[in-house]
């Protein structure tokens, strides 16, 4: 009977000694899924619209770099800044969704765990949409100093000088009549120069409806900013420090893993030696038992 014990003791001393690998799994339901999958494809529809944003530099260079303006090279830009603005819109949509339901659970004094992890998501996603959109914003703001500079190159050009206010009163009328004023069009390089000061122009006044677009977005998404910038600083430093804790475990873990190996093998000899102990005193009552026997008779 001893000796079936110590068999099993040594079975399972071995069994976890061939271990080489701990894993923790944790059953339950997904979390919030529906929650995050919207996070998610809010964040697909961010690097969406990240891809354009390059995609538009490069259509802003190339039209910049050619000495005539190419109709379908701007009508590819078109689309693909219609497709921003589409995108942008449905992320703006979605993150007022969340904010509104998350303003709801608040009222209903829901799960706080729930609420915080979902505003955490939810400034962190809204941080990067504005990132994405102040990019754009600033692509189109250099894209239109690009042209308003093309434009005063050209008046020069065709005979007409003016300053960089005069220019910029010009685009503000919002006459495009008002460029080829005193500009004599009979050689046909100069009629060419005023053709693309004229299609600079119609350039510009589409990037200032775009440029309106977004400010009002700024300001729609400017309390965003305000309330949550905070928040947002304190989650990378969280984040951060978790960073840091993980590879602290990871470390103490193997510390202890190594102590428990070493402490099984403690184990094993005391145990061995403790049931050894036991034997001998088992024998010796059993042959002190038999010896008082054997005397009585």
């Amino acid at each position: 009977m001893t000796k079936d014990r110590i068999n099993a003791v040594k079975a399972v001393i071995c069994q976890e000694k061939d271990g080489a690998e701990f894993r923790v799994e944790v059953d339950g339901p997904v979390y919030m899924q529906e929650f995050f999958e919207m996070v998610d494809e809010i964040r697909k529809n961010i690097d969406n619209i990240n891809n354009n944003i390059e995609a538009v530099k490069k259509r802003h260079s190339s039209i910049l770099a050619l000495p005539q303006t190419d109709d379908k090279m701007k009508e590819e830009l078109e689309e693909i800044m219609s497709e921003i603005k589409k995108t942008a819109n449905k992320v703006r949509g979605k993150l007022k969704v969340i904010e509104q339901n998350i303003e709801q659970e608040e009222i209903a004094n829901k799960n706080g765990a729930d609420i915080r992890i979902k505003k955490t998501q939810y400034s962190t996603i809204s941080r990067k949409f504005i990132n994405a959109m102040n990019c754009y914003n600033t692509a189109q703001i250099q894209y239109r100093d690009s042209c308003k500079a093309r434009i005063q190159r050209q008046m020069e050009i065709a005979g007409r000088n003016t300053s960089n206010e005069e220019v910029e009163t010009m685009l503000e009328s919002g006459n495009p009549t008002i460029f080829t004023q005193g500009i004599v069009t009979e050689t046909k390089q100069a009629k060419q120069y005023l053709k693309d000061i004229q299609a600079r122009h119609n350039d510009i006044i589409k990037l200032e409806k775009s440029i309106k677009e977004l400010h009002e977005m700024f300001i729609d998404m400017a309390n965003l900013v305000e309330s949550q910038g905070e928040l947002i600083d304190r989650i990378e430093y969280n984040v951060e420090q978790s960073v840091d804790f993980i590879e602290t475990a990871k470390s103490d873990t193997r510390k202890a893993v190594q102590f428990q190996s070493s402490a099984r093998k403690v184990f094993d000899v005391v145990f061995l030696n403790v049931v050894f102990v036991e034997e001998n005193c088992l024998c010796r009552c059993f042959f002190n038992s038999t010896h008082y026997n054997i005397n009585c008779d």
